[in-house]
Formats: C-alpha cells, structure tokens, sequence
C-alpha cells in the first residue's frame, strides 16, 4: 500500500489548477504580450518626431498612385470661400490620403465665418469629400448703435469682418432696428415676402417696444402697422398701393393701427420762390413747418438705417 505524501510535498490547489490549465495559459500570455506591444507601437506613431522619422520609409512604402488624393470635391458652401476652405484641410491633390486627418480639417473648418458643420468623407481611392453647411445670415440687426448680421432665429452670425463679394451681399438682406427686432423679424419678412410690391418700398422695419412695427420706407415714409397684425394690414396696404400708387406720393406717414381707419399725413407742399417786386419781408406771423415724425438715418457701408425707437410717438394717436 502506497504511503500518502507528506502535507509538505503535497501542491496548493493552485498550483495543481496552473498545471492543468498550463496549455491554455502560454496561449493567452502571448497574446496579452502582443497586445501590449501593439499598443506601445501605435503610442509610439502618435509622437510627432516618430512621425518624421518613419515619414520616408512610409511614403516609399506607400507612394503609389492609388494611395494619393487624387481629388477634392466640395459642396454647399455659398458664403464660405472655396480657397478658405481649402487651406483649412491642408490638403493638396498628390498627397498621400492616410496623411489627411479628417478630425483636424473639421476642426479648422468649424472655426469658418457662416460654417454651422462640417461631413468630410476620406476615401482609400483618393477622393476626398466635403460637405459644407453654413448658418446662413437672414437680416441685418441694427442694436444700440451696431450691425450685426442674424440668422432666421435671430442669433448672431460672426463674419469676422467679411469682405468683396461676400460683404456686397449683405446690402440685399432686410435691416431690422431695436430692442426684439432680431427675434421677431422671421414672421414681419416672410409677410414681406409674399406682396413683393410693399417690400420693394420698404428699406428697414423699425420694433417698437417690443411689441409692433413701423415700416420705413425708401423715401422716408413711415408705415405704423397694428400689433399683432401685420398680416392683414400689409396685404391691405398692397391692395390700396395697386390701385392708388400711395407708396409713390409725397407722403410722411402711414398709420394703420386701426382696422377700420387710414390715417395718411402728407407732406407740406413747396413754398413758391419770393418775387422780386413783392414784398421781401418775411412774415413773422407763419409758423415754421413741423418737423417730420421719422426716424433719422444713421451712417452706414451698406444700409442707410432709421433711428431705434422705444416707444411710441404720442402725435401719432393724432387724426391728423
């Protein structure tokens, strides 16, 4: 009978389970070495000098043709310049493709005036694609004395100081003055929009407390709209345009803030020239005519816009 193995011979159960498992351990140490080895490579590309160092033996391996780009197409940029996008990717036809980073050129594309996001699409054939979607700007903003250029939910579009072209189309965008202007023009220009007659008089709209608007028109004529309608007075004041031409006379102001009324104040006619065998004493009795209720032009490159108005004049609730 075979004597037991003294209790300090006798294995740990450990050491019993590594002796069973001894075929499937070598197996996954080695791949946990590998891993580890990769890892410490693909660190190692990340660094900048490695980078230079393997940059020639990678091109050699690398240059062929189909490795390159070989075009760039760019699309839905309308106010973005395609040289400034270009020189944000840092790209050129001829590279080689795997040296273009995707993450890098969107990062610098997302620092472009008017660019809302950025999809760039890189391809091993060598194409690469761009496309571009721009926050573009829907009215002019004239607050407290400054332009600034707003999209359609009234947010502030940055144009870093846009020249050229791209600056010569902002003059065709509507001017918007005052305190709520910039939310609250989407709705006003979108009525605009459908009587293009009244909109091609109209050169700024004018908030007035926050709650209505006066239309400014190119020869100094202002409109009072109502609050809260604007709909039906500027599809109203069309209608009466068409058959009257009442935006082409020589007229100070508009008031349609009641539905059932139109008040219209013109301008004060032309004193006839004094005759040279009358009498050349002025007439100390006549009053000097009053002055026009409307806003003063301020200076500006592209929009000549009225004064900010903050409440609403008392002599317009006249039935003058």
């Amino acid at each position: 009978m075979r004597s037991p193995l003294p209790p300090a011979d006798r294995p740990s159960r450990i050491g019993l389970f590594l002796r069973r498992q001894k075929r499937l351990l070598r197996p996954i140490a080695g791949l946990l070495f590998l891993a580890i080895l990769g890892s410490i490579g693909y660190i190692s590309l990340k660094i900048p000098a490695v980078q230079e160092q393997i940059a020639p033996l990678r091109d050699k391996l690398l240059g062929t043709s189909a490795l390159r780009v070989t075009s760039i197409h760019i699309d839905g940029a309308q106010l973005t310049s395609e040289q400034s996008i270009r020189d944000a990717l840092g790209v050129e036809v001829g590279d080689p493709v795997l040296d273009f980073s995707v993450s890098d050129a969107r990062e610098k594309l997302d620092t472009l005036p008017f660019v809302d996001h950025v999809t760039i699409e890189r391809h091993l054939s060598g194409e690469i694609d761009v496309h571009i979607t721009e926050r573009l700007p829907y009215a002019v903003w004239q607050h407290q004395g400054h332009f600034e250029l707003i999209d359609r939910q009234g947010n502030r579009v940055p144009d870093q100081g846009m020249t050229g072209k791209d600056a010569e189309a902002f003059t065709k965008l509507p001017l918007v003055v005052g305190d709520g202007a910039n939310t609250a023009a989407a709705s006003l220009i979108d009525i605009l929009a459908q009587e293009p007659d009244v909109k091609s008089h109209v050169t700024a709209a004018v908030r007035v407390s926050d709650r209505r608007w006066n239309l400014t028109l190119r020869d100094g004529t202002t409109v009072l709209l109502p609050e809260g309608e604007e709909t039906p007075a500027i599809h109203r004041l069309a209608k009466i345009n068409a058959s009257t031409q009442l935006l082409d006379r020589p007229v100070l102001l508009i008031d349609m803030r009641l539905p059932d009324r139109l008040t219209i104040k013109e301008k004060p006619p032309t004193s006839p020239p004094s005759s040279d065998t009358g009498n050349n004493t002025p007439d100390s009795s006549a009053s000097p005519p009053r002055k026009a209720d409307t806003p003063k032009p301020v200076s500006h490159p592209t929009h000549p816009a009225p004064k900010e108005t903050k409440k609403d004049n008392p002599e317009e609730n006249s039935d003058e």
